[in-house]
């Protein structure tokens, strides 16, 4: 009887565990829910991602172009910077970006941490300084009440306030979309028109390039392969970085989770729609012209990346006092 229970137990173990067995064998893979390291650092660089006055004009915060109520971008072709200057680029999604292999479209931040200080000194964006960030922080009893209990330090540092922002945009995941439930297990998770956009995506060679947890950012690769692709942009991707020629128009490949919420589309935000994107795609990357039909197919499958959003509580920033330098909003 003994022998008898332990085999039926055995079978019903290969049962369950059978459809998470083929969901391993597929390209894409769930995304996990974040486990934070050091929840206090979580806080402050919650704190500082949406504090504007890390901007010359105590306006624009980390969040101004990756709204974490409009799934981590902007949705706008390219951003507004500082005295309403048209950014170069579109505004990549920050939600999941702990899994791209490096950060920007051109890859020039290898990590979090170091994107992180690059908008704020950027003229174009927070126009500030890394120097005058550190004073306005420095300035207010609170933060460096924060900082002192964080790194053991009386003096703050632009290392250490990348390093709290990194930390809250690590915890930016998105798990638990449909597809992700369907990947666990779950058959009834996807409509058979969603089934059959997954195996067109991945028969039409879409997963050569978006694969893995994010479905997609773990590689650089040229954006118009089969025909050049036409547009007003400057950028040219990794060539910016590298100078080498055969650089020239790489771009990361952008994560495709949450894609539906992160219109408009491409590195120049030319593409409003994802019916649209998935017909540039087609053409240009993969010399194939999709059906009306296959296209919807596609674009259903595509609907179903969509994660659970982080649902945040705004944080209350402490306040400036007298000697807190004064945002320049016009100037």
């Amino acid at each position: 009887m003994i022998m008898r229970a332990l085999i039926v137990s055995l079978l019903s173990i290969g049962t369950i565990a059978a459809p998470l067995a083929a969901s391993a064998n597929e390209p894409i893979q769930p995304i996990e829910a974040a486990k934070p390291k050091n929840e206090k650092m979580v806080k402050l660089g919650k704190m500082l991602f949406f504090d504007p006055r890390l901007s010359k004009s105590g306006f624009i915060s980390c969040n101004s172009c990756h709204n974490l109520s409009l799934g981590g971008t902007d949705n706008l072709p390219t951003s507004i910077g500082h005295n309403w200057f048209q950014g170069p680029i579109n505004a990549p999604t920050v939600l999941n970006s702990s899994l791209n292999l490096a950060q920007f479209w051109d890859g020039r931040a290898k990590d979090l941490k170091e994107q992180a200080g690059g908008p704020i000194a950027n003229p174009g964006e927070m126009a500030f300084t890394h120097e005058l960030t550190v004073d306005v922080l420095r300035s207010i009893p609170e933060y460096r009440a924060r900082f002192k209990e964080l790194f053991g330090a009386d003096k703050i540092n632009i290392d250490m306030v990348t390093d709290a922002i990194a930390a809250f945009e690590e915890t930016l995941v998105t798990p638990d979309s449909r597809f992700d439930k369907w990947l666990k297990g779950d058959k009834s998770a996807l409509t058979q028109a969603e089934l059959e956009g997954y195996k067109l995506f991945k028969e039409s060679g879409c997963t050569s390039c978006h694969n893995g947890p994010a479905v997609g950012g773990a590689s650089f690769q040229k954006f118009g392969v089969h025909e050049p692709y036409k547009t007003a942009s400057k950028a040219e991707g990794r060539f910016g970085v590298t100078g080498k020629d055969a650089d020239r128009f790489m771009f990361k490949v952008p994560t495709l989770r949450n894609v539906e919420l992160t219109y408009p589309y491409f590195h120049d935000g030319a593409a409003w729609t994802l019916e649209e994107a998935v017909e540039i795609m087609g053409r240009l990357q993969l010399g194939r012209k999709f059906s009306k039909d296959e296209n919807a197919k596609i674009v259903a499958f595509l609907k179903t990346l969509t994660g659970k959003q982080p649902e945040l509580k705004l944080p209350i920033l402490p306040p400036s006092n007298n000697e807190t330098p004064r945002p320049k909003p016009f100037g």
